[in-house]
Parts: structure tokens; C-alpha cells; sequence
């Protein structure tokens, strides 16, 4: 266990000391914050098998703001700090289970969407404790961190103060079968989504997030290698509304993708371990908390149409639909929008 009187004091001075001074706005480009060292990271132990990774930047008494990674499986990266004033926020980030940084890696054992909800509120009352931090933390998720976000909200709603969600993803079958099954994917991206289908071997057609585990499970290495090389080429084809022939062609820039697939067909095949329709039926507990909804007016993974059923529970929220935009976070408006969000909550309670 930290003694946090004896590295609190110097945490603080060195935060604040690398803590750079905003580039100016620019209607044209928006300008994120530079990235900065964590001033500390650390591992928690969760379980008997499971131990999460974190990082902290910013200021350890400013607003702190959790900011939960997509995937699921795929990981903190540092572009996730760059949407925060640094003299203004704590800014949380942790690797999921079986993600990044954290042991084992790739593990879907004891890896739900339950467990993901306790590890945030166990590193929340490690940091309340070891920092002294506001009990209230705001929430700050894209993509699969939405979904993880609502479902941690829900639980917890005394313990959230504002959500910026980007993306929204509520975990239903019909949002699943939109990016695995290709509903509507298939429709606009006919090359890419006929590519994967023909990366599957023999008997498994429809892909699925079931056939993709089993694929993944196996010890066929080039038939993993295969389909995993495919699936990469569709997923950031159809995550940006342009994308870029260098970006497909090489995906994800080397990274070691079979973890992030199989934690992220692990949660898909088991329709997010969320009951039907949960985080749209337990909205009323979160109606009271202040939320930006940020999505693309063309996101392929995570259609508006969610983002706007979470919008119509959810009376203290605005909901803002990127109209030159898909899927991804580093598309200029969305981008532009994630900014100005979070300036709006720095100063809130």
C-alpha cells in the first residue's frame, strides 16, 4: 500500500510544473492539448486473476475525470489525455482487463461488463483515498467506453458528476449485428465486408462474434492470422468518414491485435453482458446527471440513432450529431466538439 502523505506533496508540484499552458483555439484546426507524462502510474490488483493498469496526469486536485478506452480490449493510448485542460483536471486512465497493460493479457475469464463497473469503483476509492480527491468523478468515454460509462453511471449515479459520451454504443443486438453481421455495413463497404467473409474458413458464414472466438481460440495461426488481418482492414475502413489507403493497409501500425479481438468477441458474443436493452431501461437513474452526447452524423459502428434514444431519457443532456463525421475521435468536428464539451464541465460540480 502507497503512503500518500509522503508522495502526495511531491505528485502535486511535479504535475503542476509539467502542466503546459493551452495552444490557442483555431476555428479550422482544433488544437488538442500536448502530451504529457503520467505524473504517476500504478497497478491494482482486482481479483485473484486480474490486475488493471493506470496512469494519472494533470492535477491531482483539479476535477477528476475517468476516461474509459474503446474496444472492449483495446487499450489506454495517450491521445485520451489530450481533450483536457492539465492545470484543471485529474485525468484517470486504466486498461481494462485483459487489456494494454494490464495481467493477463487477453484474458476473458472473469471478464464482464460487472466486473469492468467494480474494478472503476475500486481504483475510484483507491485514488479518493490515496489523493483525497472529489468523491464525484466525471466520466469521459468513446465507442465501448459509452457503454461501460452508462453501465458504470447507472450503478453509481451518486458517484458521477458529468458524462461526455462519444459514439454511443448501448450493447443491443441490433448494434452488433450492425458492425459483425454487416446490416448495413455491407451495404456501403462491399469490397471490405466481402474481404472478411472470404477470410472465414469453410461452414462459417455468417461471421459472428461467436465464429470470430472460435477462430481466435483455435490453433490454426494462419487461419488467425488471416481473419484478423481482415477484420483490421473493415473495422478502420468503416471508422472514419475518410479513410485514407495507407490506414488500411496498415492497421492498427503493427500493434498486437489478437488480445484487443478476442476480449472484444468475448463481450459481443455475449450480446456486452447487459440485459435487454438495460442501459436504456435503467436510464432514469442518470437522468440528473449533466451529459454531452457527441456522435458522427456517418458513424458505421455506432449509428446515431442510439446516441439519440439515450438523448430523448436523458433530460439534462445535449446531444450534438457531427454532420462531417463517422466513427472516430481524431475526425476534425468530432474532435472539435469533445473539446469544447469538456471546457464546459471544468468548472462544474
Amino acid at each position: 500500500m502507497l503512503q500518500k502523505k509522503s508522495v502526495w506533496l511531491s505528485i502535486l508540484l511535479l504535475s503542476l510544473s509539467l502542466a503546459p499552458a493551452r495552444a490557442e483555439e483555431q476555428q479550422e484546426s482544433p488544437q488538442l492539448f500536448p502530451v504529457v507524462d503520467p505524473f504517476f502510474t500504478g497497478n491494482l490488483r482486482v481479483s485473484e486473476r486480474h490486475t488493471i493498469h493506470f496512469m494519472l496526469f494533470g492535477n491531482p486536485t483539479g476535477k477528476p475525470v475517468f476516461v474509459l478506452h474503446g474496444g472492449p480490449g483495446f487499450g489506454c493510448y495517450p491521445r485520451l489525455t489530450q481533450y483536457f485542460d492539465p492545470g484543471k483536471y485529474f485525468i484517470i486512465l486504466h486498461d481494462q482487463r485483459g487489456s494494454g497493460k494490464s495481467v493477463p493479457l487477453g484474458e476473458v475469464m472473469e471478464n464482464t461488463t460487472a466486473h469492468l463497473v467494480a474494478d472503476i469503483e475500486a481504483l475510484r476509492r483507491y485514488l479518493l483515498d490515496l489523493f483525497e480527491i472529489d468523491g464525484k468523478i466525471m466520466i469521459f468515454g468513446g465507442s465501448w467506453g459509452t457503454t461501460l460509462g452508462l453501465a458504470y453511471a447507472e450503478t453509481h449515479p451518486d458517484k458521477v458528476s458529468c458524462m461526455v459520451l462519444r459514439g454511443v454504443f448501448l450493447g443491443t443486438p441490433a448494434e452488433i449485428d450492425n458492425f459483425w453481421g454487416g446490416r448495413s455495413t455491407r451495404c456501403f463497404f462491399p469490397q471490405f465486408r466481402a474481404e472478411l467473409e472470404a477470410a472465414l474458413p469453410d461452414g462459417c458464414d455468417p461471421f459472428t462474434p461467436g465464429a470470430m472466438k472460435k477462430i481466435l481460440d483455435s490453433r490454426d495461426q494462419a487461419l488467425k492470422k488471416k481473419v484478423l488481418a481482415a477484420w483490421c482492414r473493415y473495422s478502420v475502413k468503416i471508422g472514419r468518414l475518410h479513410t485514407p489507403d495507407e490506414y488500411v493497409n496498415q492497421p492498427f501500425g503493427g500493434m498486437d491485435i489478437l488480445p484487443c479481438a478476442r476480449i472484444d468477441a468475448h463481450y459481443m458474443a455475449n450480446l456486452c453482458f447487459l440485459e435487454k436493452d438495460q442501459l436504456i431501461r435503467d436510464a432514469h437513474k442518470i437522468k440528473n446527471i449533466p451529459t454531452t452526447i457527441i456522435n458522427g452524423r456517418y458513424d458505421m459502428i455506432c449509428p446515431p440513432l442510439s446516441a439519440f434514444r439515450l438523448h430523448k431519457q436523458l433530460k439534462r443532456s445535449k446531444l450534438i450529431l457531427v454532420e462531417e463525421a463517422g466513427h472516430s475521435e481524431g475526425e476534425e468536428g468530432t474532435t472539435a466538439a469533445l473539446l469544447k464539451a469538456v471546457a464546459e464541465f471544468a468548472s462544474s460540480s
